[in-house]
């Protein structure tokens, strides 16, 4: 897959790997029961490491913690955290990417995979993710047109762009 950050397609120093494979020198990125099993372990390599969640790992008891509850205590320790779209209709992955920055603070990258559409890369920017795997790396200006179609918001959102209504009053303070 190609990574597409900050507009431009850069190289993926992260390593994809699988529950079963031996993890590689370097930076790794994981699934989350592996993270779960082997934390301890995946922290003493002394290497940069990342947790991929999927869409349907969300925990299904009332009142029990959601999946981004569930590493929260870890997130100052993960360099990415990599969030699933299994469907570009399943939106869990967009208020994943919020609370990992609104809630959590998390300052690493958030990464959007699977069926990620360039239709909705504006609104994934202003969930929080910051890098995004693209099937065709080919069509980088459009999504680079993608990225700069609307330039006023009335929601505030995780990428801290000042909404409409905040603008407003910041103009109305000036005047």
């Amino acid at each position: 897959m190609t990574l597409l950050k900050g507009g431009e397609i850069v190289a993926d120093e992260w390593a994809a790997v699988g529950d079963d494979d031996p993890v590689p020198a370097g930076p790794a990125i994981v699934s989350l029961q592996r993270w779960q099993g082997e934390r301890e372990e995946l922290l003493r390599r002394n290497h940069p490491v990342g947790v991929r969640l999927a869409s349907d790992e969300a925990s299904g008891a009332p009142g029990a913690p959601g999946v981004i509850e569930e590493i929260s205590a870890d997130l100052d320790r993960l360099g990415v955290v990599v969030l699933e779209f299994a469907s570009f209709t399943d939106g869990r992955a967009y208020s994943q990417a919020r609370l990992l920055r609104e809630r959590y603070g998390f300052e690493g990258e958030v990464r959007a995979v699977g069926n990620v559409l360039r239709d909705q890369y504006q609104f994934m920017l202003r969930c929080g993710f910051d890098a995004f795997e693209v099937v065709d790396p080919g069509k980088l200006d459009g999504w680079r047109e993608a990225a700069s179609e609307i330039g006023a918001w009335y929601q505030p959102a995780a990428d801290r762009r000042q909404s409409i209504p905040a603008l407003r009053h910041a103009a109305r303070g000036r005047a």
